[in-house]
């Protein structure tokens, strides 16, 4: 081989590399590109999700929901729910529990009843919580005609979900001592008991999904040392326990 054709064709094995190094450089852009590409679909998904949660639990987004890069920091309910149920379908719920929850303060506003019944929501769930003023004469379990209209339009609504309710009877430290009720336990048991009555005969709702609680003095919202604590921690709460939750109740 001639000494001139000997040196291109060393020069050309020499600048092959330069081949390889571009194609290597190319795949390792479209690698990181793609990667971005998936970052940030999940990026916005995960920002939509955690904006309808905070709409749907808390009313709106949550203060330090959101980093300054728009990525959700904390998002709240958010646990994967036995069974295998995602993401989707407790955003879902979510929604379901808040359109509820606007439907039972409309009623209660029209009504005027806000004074003795409120809505609050819980890691559980959606609380109704029912003074016993409108519901019981003191130190009795037997409803009013008022607490049967009351618990039929509210049993209405939670009729449409899918949910286990349990229905919570708590009383003040007030001693009780009576034939029917020796103690605040049978009082609170018994109130319970009478208003998931009334839901499955007036409201329709299956009993399946019912269970009645009575905590007695010993579960209070506030302390019992004014009358008027006193009248808050004798209530009933409705308690709409979320999905997740359904691995603490018993099943067939």
């Amino acid at each position: 081989m001639p000494r001139r054709q000997a040196e291109k064709v060393s020069h050309d094995n020499k600048e092959r590399w330069l081949l390889t190094y571009s194609d290597l450089i190319t795949l390792l852009m479209i690698f990181f590109v793609v990667m971005y590409s998936i970052s940030t679909i999940n990026a916005q998904k995960m920002a939509a999700l955690a904006s309808s949660l905070a709409q749907a639990f808390i009313g709106s987004p949550a203060p330090g929901l959101f980093d300054a890069g728009g990525l959700p920091s904390l998002v709240p309910g958010v646990a994967p729910a036995p069974g295998g149920q995602g993401t989707e379908g407790q955003s879902t719920e979510g929604a379901e529990l808040a359109r509820i929850k606007v439907e039972l303060q409309q009623y209660i506003q029209q009504e005027g009843l806000q004074d003795q019944v409120t809505l609050k929501n819980e890691e559980r769930g959606l609380v109704v919580s029912m003074a016993d003023t409108i519901l019981f004469p003191k130190g009795s379990a037997e409803l009013t005609p008022a607490a049967h209209a009351l618990l039929q339009r509210v049993g209405q609504a939670l009729a449409k979900l899918p949910n286990y309710l349990r229905v919570e009877g708590h009383t003040d430290n007030l001693p009780i001592h009576t034939p029917l009720f020796p103690s605040n336990w049978e009082l609170s048991t018994a109130r319970a008991t009478n208003v998931v009555k009334v839901l499955v005969n007036d409201a329709g709702i299956n009993p399946e999904r019912l269970s009645a609680t009575g905590y007695g003095e010993y579960r209070p919202v506030v302390p019992n040392d004014t009358e008027a604590n006193m009248a808050r921690n004798r209530r009933v709460d409705i308690v709409v326990l979320k999905e997740a939750y359904n691995v603490t109740e018993p099943h067939h």
